[in-house]
């Protein structure tokens, strides 16, 4: 009796599994419908938007969020308050962030000294919370006085939808998600290109590898690229990814081949790989839409410390630097696209 009743269980509990996947539940079709909260894809040579989602949706961009404290420092560099060798030394304050739980770090020591330079490889390539944090309080005089300059220069690029509180965007354990750092797709775009327009961010960025603190420590910490699609996506040099709860997955990226270059950024996905899968869809999609007979992209100019080879110490997908020109345009807004099913294709190795 006991075995007949287990075989209708099984019977019924079979019944109901081939109905929802033949009608599909609401979890399963909201995960289909959204893969990602907002997306938007840019022609960086022009500004020209190639392909927007709700590109004007405000969530948390997590650790993209060291673009902007980037784009900050060479704004000092430029003004001559830091330099790329200008040396650092970690303070308690700053050592304490790399013990924050489920914080990404170098684990800086206090009394530790590095260059500008070295922490600025480990914010970008470890993504390192304390290495951010060290930054803005040497080059802002307090972590305060870097984030209002943070905000300014999110006003002056025109990121309205922006608010910043942190040069790290790892929130604080007591702070709603409203309460920390806040962008938009849309935004963020304007703040990549402004990045490959005008900086060196790339040299920073499409390094997959590299010790951090050889000759200051031993053994030197090794740091790994979180951006998966670095050496997978042909042209894919950059930028930076992000993750928190509040923020799901978050991803900017930037891709150059046969001369021209896009920017995507996506936000708040439900995990890595479907982040990743989408993005590398949206990086084929914008740079098929670019006339073949436009002009190629080139950058207006170095940035704090000029066009320089990634040291023979660091891995970087392969890639060329492009002559200095300036770049027409602006960005030009269109409808929103319908959004795309889910991970539409499929590769390995992400």
């Amino acid at each position: 009796m006991i075995f007949a009743r287990l075989h209708r269980l099984g019977a019924a509990s079979l019944l109901i599994a081939a109905w929802i996947l033949a009608h599909g539940g609401p979890s399963s079709a909201a995960a289909a419908a959204a893969p990602y909260k907002g997306a938007i894809v840019l022609d960086a040579a022009t500004g020209a938007t190639l392909f927007t989602n709700n590109a004007n949706a405000v969530s948390p961009p997590a650790s993209m969020t060291k673009l902007m404290t980037y784009a900050v420092l060479v704004d000092l560099m430029h003004q001559g308050t830091i330099a790329l060798d200008t040396s650092v030394t970690v303070t308690r304050d700053d050592a304490k962030v790399g013990m924050w739980a489920d914080s990404t770090s170098v684990w800086l020591k206090q009394g530790e000294v590095f260059t500008v330079e070295e922490l600025i490889y480990a914010m970008m390539i470890q993504s390192a919370n304390d290495a951010a944090y060290c930054l803005a309080h040497k080059a802002g005089g307090s972590v305060e006085a870097f984030v209002a300059l943070m905000n300014s220069k999110a006003q002056e690029l025109g990121m309205t939808h922006s608010t910043f509180r942190t040069p790290h965007g790892f929130p604080y354990p007591s702070r709603k998600i409203a309460e920390g750092d806040l962008t938009s797709p849309s935004d963020f775009a304007m703040l990549c290109r402004h990045l490959v327009l005008h900086t060196d961010v790339l040299k920073y960025t499409s390094v997959k590898t590299r010790a951090f603190g050889s000759g200051q420590r031993m053994p030197p910490t090794q740091m790994r690229n979180h951006n998966h699609l670095l050496g997978q996506i042909d042209g894919v040099d950059g930028l930076k990814t992000g993750f928190t709860n509040g923020a799901g997955f978050c991803l900017s990226a930037t891709a150059e081949r046969n001369g021209h270059r896009v920017i995507v950024v996506m936000m708040d996905s439900p995990d890595s790989r479907t982040r990743d899968l989408n993005v590398r869809q949206l990086i084929e999609k914008g740079l098929a839409a670019i006339p073949v007979t436009e002009a190629p992209f080139a950058r207006e100019g170095a940035g704090a410390g000029g066009v320089r080879e990634v040291p023979a110490t660091a891995t970087a997908p392969g890639g060329r630097a492009a002559p200095t020109r300036p770049s027409p345009g602006s960005v030009h807004p269109v409808p929103d696209a319908a959004p795309p099913a889910g991970p539409v294709i499929h590769y390995p190795g992400l």
